[in-house]
């Protein structure tokens, strides 16, 4: 049987423009060849739609967008991700489904049985369970249908099963010739490989082969990665489409293809290709968030640190550079080798570079709170107010010329507090803000593996946030490694502070460490979104109470 597998990059809402790639795809399919189009798991609403759920035409529009998509299609059946209005007055709105759309008709709707609700997903706030997964028939085979998550309960994916029904022994049951899994999967760095075991693990259960179709593309601060895939029953992956570009391909499923071959074109997880395909997963984040929200360029202000040169370099990647424009504004602790890796670094890509003065400005407000300030101490605040003021003249740059900003952050300094609330937090999209600060060096390295595009000075000099003349981070902040040892075991791993302290042997830090960790939760939540490439990030991905006393 020859599937087309449609990877398409769907938009959040844009009913008219999702269709369009979708007929688009199905045509080209078609023409090659296809017996049955398949698209990912809500192909005609993009993923997530959130709480464009709650609209009260959005059901009925999209529900009309799939009435047109099935008065398109032919004989060739198309199998597409979409809504489905609950037909009972019982329970939520909508189902998740997949529509069998055949000879200008829909034949039948299969709906998604398992609704996740962590880590950032809230299905089960919009959609209702389905008891059972559908099958369908076609050219004489049987054909189990799974949507998303239907297939993520089994290990590895889970250490303890999340639900009390499990859609793929009902399917083991069912005498199925093959399996297709409609999906809308967020890339995170591993995910690939356990995607594999977890497909591994259902094909095996079923003893059929498996069709994987997976979404592709940038939707809010996820990043999808295609990577859709045939599995035989034995657990050899025979085609898989490309990571992170969009791609419609005709596989060949059901042949009793050679179990011993696998596909050619899957890379081992190695380091490098790791810290590629973080380079690739933001690359792709920040271009479909500019382009989807309608922001033709962006913004970066250069501090010469490492940071913001590797923002840069991501920006100039995604979006060309013709349409980044770093800002360099220095105030009067601003190095000179900042100044001039600032600028070295603009000149290595090629983007467009304006050095803005703010001791002025600086000035300015300092004597404007100087009254206020009288008989205290100089201290944090004063040497927070550069980084105010930069963000000020960067938000005015960014609304003259309609650029999105680009905040810097990484995750261990946000993690931490160390950025400055209205300063520094400031921006549409914080791109680096899921990489702790040893991941960010490393990206750094990668992108200069072939040619020194960001200043060897700017990787290899001490961190500072020069708020204060020979400040480094590590007056502070521990060792990066350190740190950031520290907070994927407590903010990721959720290990206790006295499990860390067992662990490290360094009790004032792991207590400091922790403590800020639980303190700056407001101040991250008033930062601008970041792009999600670990599997829990900051915000959705760890929702802990702000006003909390639980310090374990």
């Amino acid at each position: 049987m020859r599937i087309g597998i449609a990877q398409i990059n769907p938009t959040v809402g844009d009913l008219h423009g999702n269709r369009d790639q979708i007929l688009s795809a199905y045509r080209k399919l078609v023409d090659e060849g296809a017996e049955l189009v398949v698209f990912p798991e809500l192909a005609i609403t993009g993923f997530p739609p959130r709480d464009l759920l709650q609209k009260q035409r959005f059901g009925a529009d999209s529900e009309g967008v799939l009435l047109e998509i099935a008065a398109a299609t032919g004989q060739v059946p198309a199998l597409v991700g979409t809504l489905e209005q609950n037909p009972s007055r019982q329970g939520r709105a909508f189902f998740n489904a997949a529509a069998l759309c055949q000879q200008g008709e829909i034949k039948q709707l299969c709906r998604k049985c398992l609704l996740p609700a962590y880590d950032g997903f809230d299905e089960d706030r919009y959609f209702e369970a389905a008891r059972a997964p559908s099958v369908v028939t076609i050219a004489g085979h049987r054909i189990g249908i799974t949507i998303g998550e239907d297939i993520w309960d089994l290990p590895p994916a889970a250490r303890q099963s999340r639900y009390h029904f499990d859609p793929v022994s009902a399917l083991a049951g069912a005498k199925i010739d093959l399996m297709i899994n409609l999906s809308a999967s967020p890339w995170h760095v591993g995910k690939s490989q356990l995607r594999d075991s977890v497909l591994r693990a259902t094909a095996k259960k079923l003893r059929c082969d498996v069709v994987y179709v997976n979404a592709v593309g940038g939707n809010d601060e996820l990043v999808f990665d295609g990577q859709s895939l045939v599995m035989t029953k034995h657990g050899i992956v025979t085609d898989c489409l490309p990571a992170f570009v969009e791609c419609a391909s005709v596989v060949d499923v059901l042949e009793n293809l050679n179990p011993t071959t696998p596909a050619p074109s899957r890379a081992p997880g190695t380091d490098e290709n790791q810290i590629a395909d973080v380079f690739t997963a933001l690359t792709l984040g920040l271009r479909d968030y500019a382009r989807k929200s309608g922001f033709p360029r962006c913004l970066v202000a250069l501090n010469g640190g490492l940071n913001s040169a590797v923002v840069a370099a991501i920006a100039a990647a995604a979006l060309g550079p013709t349409n980044v424009r770093g800002v360099s504004l220095p105030s009067a602790i601003f190095s000179p080798h900042s100044r001039d890796d600032a600028t070295d670094l603009a000149r290595r890509l090629g983007i467009e570079f304006d050095p803005l003065s703010i001791e002025t400005a600086v000035a300015a407000a300092e004597s404007a709170l100087a009254s206020a300030f009288r008989r205290t101490e100089r201290d944090l605040t004063a040497e927070n107010l550069p980084a105010c003021t930069c963000d000020s003249l960067m938000m005015a740059l960014s609304n003259k010329f309609s650029a999105l900003l680009l905040s810097t952050g990484n995750k261990s300094e946000t993690a931490v507090g160390c950025h400055t609330l209205y300063g520094d937090t400031c921006g549409g999209l914080a791109v680096i803000s899921d990489l702790f600060k040893t991941q960010v060096f490393a990206l750094a390295r990668w992108i200069n593996r072939d040619l020194e595009v960001i200043p060897w000075p700017t990787i290899n000099k001490r961190p500072s946030a020069e708020l204060s003349s020979g400040q480094t981070d590590e007056d502070k902040l521990p060792a990066a490694d350190v740190l950031d040892a520290i907070l994927r075991d407590y903010a990721e791993a959720g290990l206790s502070i006295h499990d860390l302290v067992s662990r490290a042997g360094v009790e004032i830090n792991v207590n400091e460490m922790g403590r800020k960790v639980d303190l700056n939760g407001s101040k991250r939540r008033q930062s601008a979104s970041g792009l999600k490439i670990t599997p829990l990030a900051f915000g959705v991905g760890r929702p802990i109470p702000f006003v909390q006393r639980y310090l374990s």
